[in-house]
């Protein structure tokens, strides 16, 4: 039986689950790495990657994650394709229970899930992204130079990503629905100091407009009724992110709005609250929401579970 107990299973495949993969392969830990159903993780749905280290001219996010994918298995990680509906511990391992019913044993288990940005579920919405329609101003922003968009949202994120995108854009449009601002008084002042920002307030979005790419927006006054058309090249949705850590709901302590928490334990960081569970990438990371952070917070996570599995 002990034969067919992974050392560690990996679930979740973007920059922060194929990391730990690299690592926890050349550590000599019998690893397999589950995929989900969209491999690669959200960076599959961005056009061009420009600020992960290594390439001059950029590098598209499907290449750079399918690239991750064959070092892992070259390295000789197993990995399949396959959703998470709950993990659980029973004699003493862990249990990983598939969507088509397959159950998985493992002595670790890294949660390296992710988290996708919340949409605004409008036609076109989804199939725009990546030709005017982004979820990340940081990630995305530099190819708006000197262009005219929207950031729609009224938090901390929103705030922080107008205030960002006023210095690439020639004019920024930012959508809230309210009266006023979720955000911290400092990161407001950013927003009503700067004069590239315009700020609509009590709008919400109607319609995206363009076939190929985006051109503009459609909003309507929530209180008025009056609707107006902006012509633009980009919109940045701002309405928060959800975790994708349903699975283990009830399993380890997370964050009201589902992040999984660490940090407790001074000896493995990036260990959850349940001894022999780590966590990295955006479903444990709130602020930064990079690939390159959650890279790295995958090397964390996998050097955490080979200490903690050799110091047992």
């Amino acid at each position: 039986m002990e034969q067919n107990i992974y050392d560690t299973v990996i679930i979740g495949s973007g920059p922060a689950g194929l990391t730990a993969a690299i690592y926890t392969v050349r550590a000599q830990l019998k690893t397999l790495v589950l995929a989900g159903n969209q491999p690669g993780g959200q960076l599959t749905i961005t056009t061009v990657v420009e600020n992960f280290p290594g390439f001059v001219d950029g590098i598209g996010g499907v290449k750079l994650m399918m690239d991750m994918m064959a070092q892992v298995k070259k390295l000789g990680a197993e990995v399949r394709q396959g959703m998470v509906v709950k993990v659980y511990k029973a004699d003493q391992v862990f249990k990983v229970e598939l969507d088509c019913g397959q159950i998985v044993e493992t002595k670790t288990v890294i949660v390296a899930t992710g988290a996708g940005a919340k949409w605004l579920g409008l036609p076109k919405e989804k199939e725009l992204i990546g030709k005017g329609v982004s979820g990340c101003a940081t990630c995305d922003g530099i190819f708006f130079k000197d262009k005219v968009v929207a950031m729609i949202g009224g938090g901390n994120t929103a705030c922080e990503e107008a205030s960002f995108m006023a210095k690439i854009a020639s004019k920024v449009y930012m959508i809230h629905r309210r009266d006023q601002f979720r955000a911290s008084p400092a990161v407001q002042k950013k927003i009503f100091d700067n004069p590239k920002v315009e700020i609509l307030w009590n709008t919400e979005v109607v319609s995206i407009g363009g076939e190929s790419k985006v051109e503009s927006l459609k909003v309507k006054n929530n209180i008025t009724g009056e609707e107006r058309t902006l012509i633009l090249d980009g919109i940045f949705v701002a309405i928060g992110r959800t975790p994708a850590t349903g699975f283990i709901k009830g399993l380890v302590e997370m964050g009201e709005d589902g992040h999984v928490l660490v940090g407790k334990n001074k000896d493995y960081p990036k260990m959850t609250s349940v001894e022999g569970i780590f966590t990295s990438g955006d479903c444990s990371d709130e602020v930064y929401r990079q690939a390159i952070v959650a890279a790295g917070d995958g090397a964390r996570a996998a050097i955490d579970a080979e200490r903690w599995l050799d110091s047992r």
